[in-house]
């Protein structure tokens, strides 16, 4: 059984993506669909003492409507990368892994971004990576496929050899099933529950960004997905 699991590279996605990709044995960007104005795609949300506050990457929209994700670019005109860093160090400063991952983040904030695309992927890649989730990744634009919507989805699966599509939950609301029942592969949803964890400040805001466990519980806070009911 090869289940994979297709979902737009999110801006610092939060810990239910990371629990989606962690049970996949394949995990492709869905890079080639429309990009996404005021959601998850360029913008997330950390802890702050009055609760949370968004940091985003702001992006090229006038002119564009339709653009895909891939041709996304980043809105260099303003100086966001000082303020998204400083939003960070104001907020995460006294975090127990901040001496560890501040100047991580830092670095890679700051550096010359053009396309959304390319930031997002190093940002999961480091979040990926420190949590220790080695689920391969592709591009959706690598693999050559087409249609929309269940259509695109089950080219995906068939291009990559799945034999199971691991969708989010609201896959049964817009999912035509009877597609991949007819292509033979099944489908299966994901279910993800909450962890709470140690935050900078009280009481606990869950779906944050997966920085937040990060900077908070370091490595060893992958076991609080490992450790929820699937």
């Amino acid at each position: 059984m090869t289940r994979i699991a297709i979902h737009q590279p999110e801006h610092l996605p939060w810990l239910g993506y990371l629990d989606k990709a962690r049970k996949a044995d394949e995990f492709i960007f869905l890079d080639t669909v429309a990009f996404k104005k005021n959601y998850f795609e360029n913008r997330n949300r950390i802890r702050t003492p009055q609760g949370w506050a968004w940091v985003t990457a702001p992006v090229l929209l006038k002119g564009r409507f339709g653009q895909t994700f891939l041709d996304v670019e980043v809105n260099n005109q303003v100086r966001w990368a000082e303020v998204y860093w400083r939003t960070l160090l104001q907020n995460y400063s006294r975090a127990p892994f901040w001496k560890t991952y501040g100047p991580v983040l830092e670095e890679l904030l700051l550096r010359p971004w053009h396309k959304l695309i390319d930031l997002n992927l190093a940002l999961i890649s480091l979040v990926w990576r420190e949590f220790g989730i080695a689920t391969p990744t592709r591009r959706a634009s690598t693999l050559g496929v087409s249609g929309k919507k269940s259509g695109l989805l089950l080219d995906i699966c068939r291009k990559t050899g799945a034999t199971v599509y691991l969708s989010g939950p609201s896959g049964r609301d817009y999912l035509e099933q009877s597609l991949f029942a007819a292509a033979g592969i099944g489908i299966e949803f994901h279910e993800f529950h909450h962890p709470e964890y140690p935050q900078r400040f009280s009481p606990f805001v869950p779906g944050l960004a997966s920085i937040d466990l990060l900077l908070n519980e370091g490595p060893e806070g992958i076991r609080r997905l490992e450790s929820v009911p699937s």
